[in-house]
């Protein structure tokens, strides 16, 4: 997973492999006195075709971590790619293509449109684009999600579950090289929210699709092939073939002072955007 930072450009072999890569991945807010670093020189590398979940306290920069990786959010220094594309430096309309086109989002709040139903809030980011969705694909997203019945339906006649579906589905629609998940289930309760996790991992054993999913739930991680934790900016640990058990462990030595700052503590809670 991470490598020493100097190590340069991907190469073939590298993007055929990795989804999305950084070396020295900086971002800082602020400037003098007040600059928060949210990011410190993270290396990092996205395997093709795994579930990553990525976790840590408030603060650690999770998100920030996400939003660099999908072209969200500008880096201060250090480099990132998508597959062989170095995206740090590209213009905003090279990046808006970009995400358009080989990136998928899931978050939170779902952000499906109310007036649509569900079948045109799938296709809603091609139909922008301009773009004619392969339907055999979409049709194999859509009744792997368990939505053929549900397709005339819209936003508000739809369980919290079935939305978070819906905007899987989305996200999928396209055949993106890499979806990104921002605390999918935080709006759900716990029997929606496996359902939206188990969607998660049969897109990426049956679909052969790549998720990164920022999580503060340990029972969310244990979805997931590959944890990484962040503390202060940094990723300070990882953890292959996950169990709740093991990570909120893991997430205990952390508090108590294991290799994380003092100041940085893992509660299990949902925090604020990182």
């Amino acid at each position: 997973m991470s490598t020493a930072a100097a190590e340069h450009a991907p190469g073939r072999a590298g993007a055929d492999r990795f989804a999305a890569r950084a070396r020295g991945l900086t971002k800082a807010y602020g400037s003098g006195e007040t600059t928060v670093l949210a990011l410190d020189a993270v290396d990092v590398d996205i395997a093709r075709g795994r579930f990553t979940a990525v976790m840590g306290p408030s603060g650690s920069g999770k998100s920030t971590l996400m939003h660099c990786l999908a072209g969200l959010d500008t880096a201060s220094a250090g480099q990132v790619w998508l597959g062989d594309t170095e995206i740090t430096g590209l213009k905003d309309r090279e990046l808006t293509r970009l995400r358009r086109d080989r990136i998928g989002f899931m978050f939170q709040s779902f952000n499906l449109i109310p007036t649509l139903n569900a079948a045109e809030n799938i296709t809603l980011p091609m139909d922008i684009a301009g773009q004619e969705p392969d339907q055999q694909w979409v049709d194999q997203v859509i009744d792997t999600l368990g939505l053929r019945d549900r397709l005339k339906h819209r936003p508000s006649q739809l369980s919290g579950g079935q939305q978070q579906r819906v905007a899987c589905a989305r996200a999928l629609a396209s055949r993106p090289e890499l979806i990104f998940a921002d605390e999918p289930t935080g709006n759900l309760d716990s029997r929606a929210g496996l359902e939206v996790l188990g969607f998660l991992r049969e897109a990426v054993d049956e679909l052969g699709q790549t998720v990164v999913m920022v999580t503060h739930d340990p029972g969310a991680a244990a979805h997931s092939d590959l944890v990484l934790f962040l503390a202060d900016g940094r990723i300070v640990d990882e953890m292959e073939r996950p169990t709740a058990e093991a990570v909120l462990e893991r997430m205990r030595l952390f508090a108590g002072g294991g290799r994380q700052t003092p100041d940085a503590t893992f509660d299990g809670t949902a925090g604020h955007e990182d």
